[in-house]
């Protein structure tokens, strides 16, 4: 969006208006990102101040090599990896994300309330961090395959057959939630 370059050169400036007005655009789907990842929305929140205050040091660096959303989403998706191997490098052993059932009252303030979204983001949650992080950014930040690649840093088949194997798991999950209740594919 050529807006938002615009708001990037003026937030490289030095322009604190265009960091409000960039918060302002995209501070809650990118709360809601972090959010799905950390149970906690406390810490959800300090990683968003975190992703703003690094746009505000590095607007300048933005090569309009993608999206300026495919840029934040980026750095958020970074972020929250770095921050749950700093604080919980347990969650991320493949036995233990397997195993992973997340019911905690702090992770479901961050479902969408309706009953059969609340299935799906569940499913979601249970998904290994990469099968996750495409299915999120596919079907709630409405990232094309290309621009997801570019946000978790590999080639664009891999995105395709990590989105393969997470449909496959939502699929599995949620036939279990709904008592096998899924006839269609």
């Amino acid at each position: 969006m050529t807006d938002d370059i615009a708001i990037l050169t003026e937030i490289a400036a030095g322009n604190q208006q265009a960091l409000a007005e960039f918060y302002r655009r995209y501070e809650s789907r990118l709360h809601r990102f972090i959010c799905s990842k950390m149970p906690d929305p406390h810490e959800a929140a300090d990683l968003v101040n975190e992703v703003f205050l690094e746009v505000w040091h590095k607007a300048a660096d933005f090569q309009q090599r993608s999206k300026v959303s495919t840029w934040l989403f980026s750095i958020a998706y970074f972020k929250t990896v770095d921050r749950l191997r700093k604080t919980r490098p347990e969650t991320l052993t493949e036995e233990t994300l397997d195993n992973l059932e997340d019911d905690s009252p702090a992770s479901l303030a961050c479902l969408i309330q309706v009953e059969q979204a609340e299935q799906v983001r569940h499913c979601v949650r249970t998904l290994k961090p990469d099968h996750r992080a495409v299915m999120e950014l596919t079907f709630f930040e409405e990232m094309s395959y290309r621009e997801i690649a570019t946000v978790v840093n590999c080639p664009e088949n891999t995105v395709k057959t990590r989105m393969y194997h997470a449909k496959q798991a939502m699929k599995k999950c949620l036939r279990r939630l709904t008592g096998g209740g899924l006839h269609h594919e």
